[in-house]
């Protein structure tokens, strides 16, 4: 199952390559260390913009929470019980070869740009990253990913296991597959906590049965410009049980005009159904925010150009910028090559600046930052911010 999926790669020992038959078989090993200015250097295959919709619906996600039987939940988890899971899951995971092969942090041992750069690649969230030096050293944390960035696992988080899958635009099957093929492929290594009545045991009785959550980044720009209307979107997505997020979800706001969309419940329902229900509201999102846009544009077309062109060159001459005055303009702009009112970049790079313009990305580009000892303070990070910015796009 795996095998097709993710695909098979050999990997090479100093005696060359060598099959999992071979009596002097090395098994996988993950890349150490991830260089942060390698990594910030370019964005996950799930920000194409050829995805389906892609216009307004940014990407999909699926996530699972899984626990392994007869171990306490996180809330409960010792250090030995952690390092045991970590490491359980750390076998399994370099085997899985996601993406033809595995790549392997540990928390502990990730610097803080690097633990922000993951964060900000919405590859781990918030409560797994240490927000403080001594959290930094809690042992038995980790985040296991392929190259592509479409397919990544959280350890010991809320759960002992955060699978989640990602894919361009609005394609929630797509997301669901890649999330399936890892789950099943995890069943067959490690034993998961689960019972005939509840389903799968997680640590939030709001995640207890299939233990997915299924989610969309949307790009509202036109909706945000007229509140009332975007008003209506989030009563409507809560009226179906469904919770509006910021850019990097709970318990963000959002930026850039940029919103998540997911479940809240998932007892009860089956993942067909979880996922239905975005299937059914969404197509009406993005019909909504289209229509105000076409309305906008025929409306209002010369203040949208003046908006566009005023981000534009505030982008391409300023000489500091902080990260939230940064997407909003990068949002005009996304808008205005929609409606055909700027074309000197392509979407891609948008998407792909959106995400090099936060904090942690801009110190891992700069070479002036190379030798700071930790984080940079925000006035440096503004100006470098600025300065890649006027790179960019000038």
């Amino acid at each position: 199952m795996a095998a097709g999926f993710f695909g098979r790669k050999e990997w090479t020992t100093n005696a060359g390559p060598r099959s999992p038959s071979s009596p002097a078989y090395n098994p996988p090993v993950a890349f150490s260390p991830i260089d942060p200015g390698s990594l910030a250097s370019r964005v996950g295959a799930w920000l194409d913009s050829t995805g389906p919709e892609s216009d307004v619906v940014v990407s999909c996600r699926v996530r699972l929470a899984r626990n392994l039987e007869g171990f306490p939940f996180v809330s409960r988890l010792g250090s030995e019980g952690a390092v045991e899971i970590c490491a359980r899951l750390k076998a399994s995971l370099l085997d899985a070869r996601i993406d033809g092969e595995t790549w392997w942090v540990p928390m502990g041992e990730a610097d803080p740009v690097l633990r922000l750069l993951l964060r900000e690649r919405n590859l781990i969230s918030r409560d797994l990253m240490p927000s403080g030096e001594g959290r930094a050293l809690v042992p038995g944390r980790a985040v296991a990913f392929g190259e592509s960035e479409t397919v990544s696992v959280m350890v010991n988080e809320e759960d002992h296991l955060r699978l989640q899958a990602m894919a361009a635009g609005f394609d929630p099957d797509l997301a669901w597959q890649r999330a399936q093929v890892l789950d099943r492929y995890l069943e067959t290594r490690v034993d998961f906590a689960h019972t005939r009545s509840l389903g799968y045991l997680t640590g939030c009785p709001t995640n207890v049965g299939t233990g997915l959550r299924a989610s969309v980044m949307l790009h509202l720009p036109g909706l945000g410009l007229a509140r009332s209307e975007l008003e209506k979107v989030f009563t409507a997505a809560q009226r179906t049980g469904l919770a509006v997020r910021g850019l990097y979800g709970e318990g963000s706001r959002a930026a850039g005009d940029f919103y998540q969309i997911s479940n809240q419940v998932t007892l009860g329902r089956d993942e067909a159904q979880l996922i239905r229900e975005l299937r059914n509201l969404v197509p009406a999102i993005v019909r909504f925010e289209r229509t105000v846009r076409s309305r906008l544009l025929a409306e209002q077309r010369s203040a949208l150009a003046d908006r566009v062109s005023h981000s534009y060159g505030l982008l391409k001459t300023a000489r500091a910028m902080p990260t939230d005055g940064a997407l909003h303009h990068l949002s005009n702009l996304r808008l205005g090559s929609y409606l055909g009112l700027w074309s000197q970049k392509p979407i891609e790079d948008l998407n792909r600046v959106r995400v090099q313009i936060q904090k942690g990305h801009v110190q891992a580009l700069s070479a002036d930052a190379d030798e700071a000892d930790g984080l940079i303070d925000a006035t440096e990070r503004d100006r470098l911010r600025a300065a890649f910015l006027r790179k960019t796009l000038g």
